[in-house]
């Protein structure tokens, strides 16, 4: 199993980075390699806590994978749990964090890791902290196209 993490200081606020996060959905829209996305199952857990099932169907130019997983966001505790159900993982687990900082918020993301192929599993290992890197980017990203640059205002 593989462990990459990646903390980045945003200036948001916690809930607001925790509902875009949360907004599978919305996904192929500004996460490139991400071709398709399904969602279903979609349940209240118990009070501020929900679950939605998803399936993601990726493109890179040597890759095109379908994968499944469950998607717990804790609205109370600003955390988002994501499980493996079905796809070509062994094992994946991510999780997000979003915490208030002077500056906004510290967003800690974690993702743990194995392929079943030990190939792609080899092959990924080797790139994946640069693939956190720019997923994180397109989540900043996002946010400031959603809710504006640092101290300007976006109407939506």
């Amino acid at each position: 199993m593989h462990r990459h993490r990646q903390t980045k200081i945003l200036p948001y606020a916690p809930e607001q980075l925790f509902e875009l996060v949360g907004d599978v959905d919305a996904y192929p829209r500004f996460v490139p390699w991400l071709t398709s996305m399904r969602t279903w199952n979609a349940r209240q857990v118990r009070p501020g806590v929900s679950s939605v099932d998803a399936e993601a169907g990726v493109g890179f130019s040597f890759l095109k994978e379908r994968f499944a997983t469950r998607v717990t966001r804790d609205s109370e505790r600003l955390h988002i749990d994501v499980s493996l159900l079905h796809g070509p993982f062994k094992a994946l687990k991510n999780d997000w964090r979003f915490l208030p900082d002077p500056a906004g918020t510290r967003v800690e993301f974690v993702i743990d890791f194995a392929f079943k192929s030990r190939i792609l599993d080899a092959l990924l290992h080797a790139n994946m902290d640069r693939a956190v890197q720019k997923l994180m980017g397109c989540f900043e990203a996002r946010a400031a196209e959603v809710y504006g640059v640092a101290g300007t205002e976006v109407s939506i």
